[in-house]
């Protein structure tokens, strides 16, 4: 009898103390989520719902990965950056942030976060290698990574230098505030040159080539100067296979896609050399780039090209439509269907210096 009655007191305090427990891990999820935060001017900005699932990520340890430029970043001082979103995807958000620096008296660095949800990248030692070969690059023409902030819950914010003329997509649609700039030829070939030599030494500058794998207008950056620095090369090697095809769909809806793409499912060179030959359309025809890849052989020259650049350098009795038809024809060979056909970045490098002599 007194083993019964003990069974049956048990069984009444259980379901309270479960309930309990529950509350106590859902505050505990909570509280640990929210220090990953980016506030905003005014308020706060939470990633979005789904970015933190209790059930399918597992905790990590806090720390902070340092490269060369980010010696001064602390982990608080990213975490509480008052930051404004500038883009976001299937796997993350890009905010702009003012970080504070370490010494005092120094101010503020404006910095790019970018957020990758738990459920979309890799665990960090699954990623370590590929995060320190994208971290250890360094040449004028790509964005150097500065830091990586690991969270508890598995969340990770990349930190990146941010440049205020923009993108390239924004100069060639006028949102820049240097796209009214004449000479819009030599600064699409400078341009051209800056993006190919930067994609050259992702493909070239080490034993193993480094594929971008998500080349596009958006992710060339623009420095005060006009010189073009590549971002975002070899993300695809950190997220999750689910969360990269995503990517690569994304691709294919902006028009920058391989097509074969469509059946390995893998980035290459070649993909890459696709990518550049639809940025090359996109400057010479400022087009969007669904509509470059609609681009026919047949077309006259005048129909294809900026007006601009054409009448720009008529006033000057410059044979520039010659220069043009050697650039178009350069990035039809980029997009040429068959990978095999494409020039690799070399001989695209070769044949842009020639253009340009």
């Amino acid at each position: 009898m007194k083993w019964t009655r003990s069974v049956r007191i048990i069984i009444a305090v259980i379901p309270p103390f479960l309930f309990l427990l529950l509350i106590a891990c859902i505050c505990y999820c909570y509280i640990r989520t929210r220090r990953v935060l980016i506030r905003q001017t005014g308020h706060e900005e939470s990633p979005e719902r789904g970015d933190f699932e209790c059930a399918e990520v597992e905790e990590e340890e806090e720390e902070l990965v340092v490269f060369a430029g980010g010696e001064h970043l602390k982990i608080q001082d990213i975490l509480n950056a008052p930051g404004q979103v500038v883009a976001k995807s299937s796997y993350g958000t890009v905010y702009r942030a003012s970080i504070k620096r370490s010494s005092e008296g120094d101010g503020n660095a404006v910095m790019l976060l970018r957020f990758l949800r738990p459920v979309s990248i890799g665990r960090s030692e699954e990623i370590r290698p590929a995060i320190r070969a994208i971290g250890l690059i360094r040449h004028p023409n790509l964005v150097p990574l500065r830091s990586l902030y690991v969270g508890p819950r598995g969340e990770k914010l990349f930190v990146y230098p941010f440049y205020a003329a923009g993108n390239l997509a924004q100069f060639l649609k006028g949102e820049s505030p240097q796209s009214n700039l004449s000479n819009r030829w030599e600064i699409i070939h400078s341009i051209s040159l800056g993006i190919a030599t930067g994609l050259d030494h992702l493909h070239n500058g080490s034993q193993k080539p480094l594929i971008h794998g998500n080349l596009k207008s958006n992710n060339i950056m623009l420095d005060r100067d006009l010189q073009p620095r590549l971002s975002d090369f070899g993300l695809h090697l950190l997220l999750r296979p689910v969360a990269a095809q995503g990517m690569f769909d994304a691709l294919t809806v902006e028009g920058y896609k391989a097509p074969e793409l469509m059946k390995i499912k893998e980035a290459s060179v070649e993909t890459d050399i696709y990518s550049l030959g639809i940025i090359l359309l996109e400057m010479l025809t400022r087009k969007d780039p669904t509509s470059c890849r609609l681009l026919v052989l047949n077309q006259k020259m005048s129909d294809v090209f900026s007006s601009d650049i054409i009448s720009e350098r008529k006033e000057q009795s410059f044979n520039i439509e010659a220069l043009l038809r050697s650039f178009y024809q350069l990035a039809m060979a980029c997009c040429s269907p068959s990978p095999a056909l494409r020039p690799d970045v070399r001989q695209i490098l070769r044949k842009l210096e020639e253009i340009g002599q």
